[in-house]
């Protein structure tokens, strides 16, 4: 056999086969395209509770550096008055 359709039952069915495995190409593409949009949205997800915490953790920075700088101002006066030696 050389590897031709001999009837149209051989051709209907080979061009089966072909629908099937483009089919089944596609169906990959779109398994592979959904992997990464989940995995994108994954990382945006990781993104988000990142920047809700660094939210909730701004005012306190803002008060631990202002007692700080504050803190550091008496101290500062303190020794320059010679309160502290």
């Amino acid at each position: 056999m050389s590897g031709m359709p001999t009837t149209p039952d051989q051709m209907e069915l080979q061009e089966q086969i072909a629908r099937i495995t483009r089919m089944n190409a596609e169906t990959g593409k779109l398994q592979e395209e959904t992997r990464k949009f989940v995995s994108e949205a994954h990382k945006f997800a990781a993104e988000a509770r990142k920047l809700n915490r660094d939210h909730g953790l701004a005012p306190w920075l803002v008060l631990v550096g202002v007692v700080g700088g504050l803190l550091g101002m008496v101290s500062f006066a303190a020794r320059l008055l010679g309160v502290i030696p």
